[in-house]
């Protein structure tokens, strides 16, 4: 068999072309803002090499996926939510700690965040059920309690360390009930009952969470005595709840609308907003040019979380505005994919993995230019990242091999009817 580039790049040109589009901008802008990293690895190219050897595996899984027919994701679909329910336990009981949160997991030297593969096997299992239960006008009474039963404990497991994945992940769901003609009344009461529980949420993290103290209130020794006691209190569910001091930190933090005079910001308290805010401002309109950020080193977080406001330093507002459009125009090609599809499940898979990774995105970059609470989301396919960066690729695959194995519609039996009709007039 001769193998040629059109063998290996199969699928959807254009969904192709923006996964190397974001690429290029990924592999630009992280050799651009790791300088923190080179100098703590004294590499100068070793973050670069990472990550793009990262790229280059989910490339490969790209590829891999794309060749599966569509019709084999659903055989995966309990072994999926099994696997994701076990390792969310498990970090949950005995995860590994990074920056204050507790979202990973170590197996056999790989480390990962089990809620990165619970969001598409969520995704996988909601198209799954909204596929089955079609009717010529909608969907089948049952299919809320079902789309339910099979998203809400994954969800709950992700909250407990990462509410804003948890969020994200409500919102595909709810966007794909909407898509697949789930009951416009039931959906209303989902959101109405996701705003009194936020509502709830909102007020217990407001009472029960505890923010840092200042600095200069506690000394050294006091804020040992602290930590030995607190330890000392702990039980389950300190540990299941010990993130809500963070989020009541963030959310303050957030709905601050005080005006703070340049000179009295404190740069050390709120390092990622004030330097993301200087990176965005500092732009002017047209950026600083590739590789020459000077937020990046003080920046924490600039290969990550906060990598869009170092896209718009050096590149500019229109930079900016282009990488966007890019997610935007992915959701629309995915929706002219699912359009083409003649049966419900591919339709819905790959509506929702485009919902997931372009919800995310908005996510990042809302953060970014201080529209949202800080929520350690990172840039789909642009941030630096390790399992997530080889995940969302396989997302892109499993979307390519929607475009190439796919039943699709035929169109011409569609315009049999009207022809006919237009004859009976005639006679």
């Amino acid at each position: 068999m001769k193998i040629s580039i059109g063998n290996i790049f199969k699928g959807d040109k254009v969904v192709w072309m923006i996964f190397f589009f974001l690429c290029i901008i990924s592999l630009i802008e992280v050799f651009s803002s790791s300088s923190s990293l080179t100098y703590d690895k004294a590499s100068y190219f070793g973050p670069f090499i990472k990550h793009s050897s990262l790229l280059a595996v989910g490339l490969i899984v790209m590829v891999v996926i794309q060749n599966i027919d569509c019709k084999y994701f659903k055989v995966a679909t309990i072994f999926l939510l099994l696997i994701s329910g076990a390792t969310l336990i498990w970090v949950l009981l005995a995860g590994q700690s990074t920056n204050g949160a507790q979202r990973w997991i170590s197996f056999f030297g790989l480390q990962f965040q089990p809620s990165e593969i619970a969001k598409g096997t969520i995704v996988l299992a909601v198209a799954q059920v909204l596929s089955a239960m079609q009717t010529e006008n909608g969907t089948e009474e049952k299919t809320f309690k079902y789309v339910m039963t099979v998203s809400c404990p994954l969800i709950l497991l992700i909250m407990f360390e990462n509410l804003s994945t948890a969020i994200l992940i409500s919102m595909v769901v709810v966007g794909m009930m909407f898509y697949g003609r789930v009951s416009s009344r039931k959906i209303g009461k989902l959101i109405g009952g996701f705003a009194l529980i936020g509502l709830v949420g909102l007020i217990f993290i407001l009472l029960v969470g505890k923010t840092e103290p200042k600095e200069g209130e506690d000394s050294k020794n006091n804020m040992t005595e602290k930590v030995v006691q607190a330890e000392s209190e702990e039980g389950f569910l300190d540990n299941i709840f010990h993130r809500v001091g963070t989020w009541k930190g963030r959310i303050l933090k957030f709905v601050d609308s005080k005006d703070v005079p340049p000179e009295e910001f404190d740069l050390d308290k709120d390092s990622q907003i004030g330097h993301a805010n200087i990176a965005i401002a500092s732009s002017e309109i047209v950026g600083k040019g590739p590789g020459n950020s000077e937020e990046r080193d003080m920046l924490p977080q600039a290969f990550s979380d906060f990598i869009y406001a170092i896209i718009i330093e050096e590149l500019g507002l229109f930079g900016g505005i282009f990488v966007m459009f890019l997610y935007i125009f992915l959701l629309w090609r995915a929706g002219r994919i699912a359009d083409r599809c003649a049966n419900n499940f591919p339709a819905f898979l790959v509506m929702g993995l485009a919902l997931l990774l372009v919800c995310q995105a908005m996510f990042n970059m809302m953060v970014a230019v201080g529209l949202a609470p800080v929520t350690g989301q990172p840039l789909p396919l642009i941030s630096k990242g390790g399992t997530s960066t080889i995940i969302n690729c396989a997302y892109l695959g499993a979307i390519l091999s929607v475009s190439i194995s796919a039943k699709k519609k035929d169109n011409s039996k569609q315009k049999k009817p009207v022809v006919s009709i237009e004859k009976d007039a005639e006679n």
